[in-house]
């Protein structure tokens, strides 16, 4: 009995087992290294990435394969399926995204009004970032004149840059660190913000090596939302 206790003290003290995490690509390029890097020192732990480009209403459905996923929304929606836990991970601001030399380019701050008239590239419609455009549209008082709809936030910089037009990206993790390629100007007026939250059915929660991970995850979270605000 007693070497079943050691055991168990053991197990408690060093998890084991195989980790399934699923992304959004925008959050998994923004956590996964760090996660990864952080549970290197546990080799009982195994953490097997994957990354997942969904509407925002099935993102609780993924739960059904992964241990955890990563998932995201405007914070101007509700929030998610009572079938998950949610553990909040980060809020990350979305600004608007401009090429260098637009007549926006040089302000500090933008309202919807100021963007009448723009030509926008969008997400698809049902993605999460398609809410704040919408919410931008009813407060400028016309709806968003969208040219292209993609996804792939690495494609959407590319088009800004070129001045195939304006988009919403997150502060983040998009790719201005030198202002030479496109400016990211915040918005008010509307909520341009995204909450990033880990997604867990509660059966999965309570395995120990699960718990490890979304240390982890949140740790990594407050790393990055800290050097980004610091």
């Amino acid at each position: 009995m007693r070497r079943a206790e050691a055991a168990c003290d053991v197990f408690r003290a060093r998890p084991t087992g195989t980790v399934s995490v699923a992304a959004f690509q925008s959050a998994a390029q923004m956590l996964f290294p760090g996660v990864l890097r952080r549970l290197a020192a546990e080799p009982a732990i195994v953490v097997e990435v994957h990354d997942q480009d969904v509407a925002q209403e099935d993102f609780p459905a993924l739960a059904a394969d992964h241990d955890i996923v990563v998932a995201h929304r405007p914070d101007l929606t509700h929030g998610w399926a009572a079938s998950v836990l949610v553990l909040p991970l980060l809020r990350e601001p979305l600004d608007v995204a401009l090429p260098v030399g637009h007549r926006l380019a040089d302000r500090v701050r933008l309202r919807p009004a100021d963007l009448l008239d723009e030509s926008w590239i969008a997400v698809r419609v049902g993605f999460p970032l398609a809410a704040v455009l919408d919410a931008i549209g009813r407060s400028a008082g016309a709806a968003p004149r969208v040219v292209q709809r993609i996804n792939d936030f690495h494609v959407v910089e590319a088009l800004v840059a070129a001045g195939h037009g304006i988009s919403l990206l997150p502060r983040f993790t998009a790719d201005h660190r030198d202002g030479s390629r496109f400016r990211l100007v915040p918005l008010d007026g509307v909520p341009a913000s995204r909450e990033i939250d880990a997604l867990v059915r509660p059966d999965r929660a309570e395995r120990l090596v699960v718990g490890r991970v979304l240390d982890a995850l949140r740790a990594e979270a407050a790393l990055v939302g800290g050097a980004a605000t610091g």
